[in-house]
């Protein structure tokens, strides 16, 4: 099939480098966000499936908005017979949709109808679930409510990070996206509508979300510097400035207030609530 690849981050990238090495599929260009300022420099760099694609010699479309006309004209002329989708980040109206032949194939990272949204891993290892998964499914204007071609499972390991955790569903979930494209081409695959129950939203989180309250039961913490590791970042207040925290580890009572410290040989030990309350 004729292919136009939609991503931003480095996420995106296993997906696109797994299509552009498929036998069965010819991605003819990649639509990804704009070039935004990054660094202490604030200097413009284009993102991650932009140097992919220009790497291999890929037109590169950075509409500010999907639904501009001189994008949907660009995009028509291409002639798409599917547009695979991961992480691209922006909003597609029916106007864009309406494109491809065979429509705009996500790859979510979440077994849905769980974790709809933004910020799926990053809830997932936050409400202390064990395994999670990617779902490839048909785009249609609800948010992430499309019918399901397929999924991959994985396990949350007890240590795993947001980076780390996404790190390997990129790459599984890479695996799935060719193998949902290669049945679409050949029919043998149909997609089927999500169940009604189990639906779970999982919204933005924003630094200020990030930071942690020392009052909170011990493994609530543990799970949200996970969660927001590396971005947007865990941090915490210490005399009056905010600080960055890195991965934590529990450990038995220290006879430590909550949020009280004891610098130590090997770390900084925190206090935290009883035990009862984790």
């Amino acid at each position: 099939m004729r292919l136009v690849f939609a991503g931003t981050p480095d996420a995106a990238v296993p997906a696109l480098r797994a299509l552009l090495a498929s036998p069965n599929h010819e991605v003819v260009a990649v639509v990804t966000r704009p070039a935004a300022r990054a660094g202490r420099g604030r200097h413009e760099s284009a993102s991650p499936v932009a140097a992919i694609a220009a790497a291999a010699g890929l037109p590169v479309l950075s509409p500010q908005r999907a639904g501009d006309p001189e994008f949907l004209a660009n995009l028509a002329a291409l002639e798409p017979d599917a547009c695979p989708v991961v992480a691209y980040g922006a909003l597609l109206p029916p106007s864009a949709l309406d494109v491809p032949r065979v429509g705009w194939v996500n790859l979510h990272f979440s077994l849905l109808p769980a974790w709809r949204g933004a910020a799926p891993v990053q809830h997932a290892i936050l409400h202390g679930d064990e395994i999670t998964g990617a779902s490839t499914f048909l785009i249609e204007p609800g948010l992430d409510t499309g019918p399901v071609y397929g999924l991959v499972t994985e396990t949350i390991r007890a240590t795993d990070t947001t980076g780390d955790l996404l790190a390997r569903l990129s790459e599984s979930g890479a695996g799935l996206l060719v193998a949902t494209m290669d049945g679409i081409a050949d029919g043998s695959l149909v997609a089927v509508p999500q169940p009604v129950d189990g639906v779970s939203i999982a919204g933005k989180i924003n630094v200020p979300d990030a930071e942690v309250a020392w009052t909170s039961p011990a493994r609530h913490i543990d799970r949200l510097v996970r969660a927001c590791t590396p971005a947007p970042g865990p941090w915490t207040n210490f005399r009056g400035g905010r600080i960055k925290l890195g991965p934590v580890r529990l450990r038995g009572a220290n006879g430590l207030a909550p949020g009280e410290l004891r610098a130590e040989k090997t770390g900084v030990a925190v206090g935290r609530p009883p035990s009862r309350s984790s």
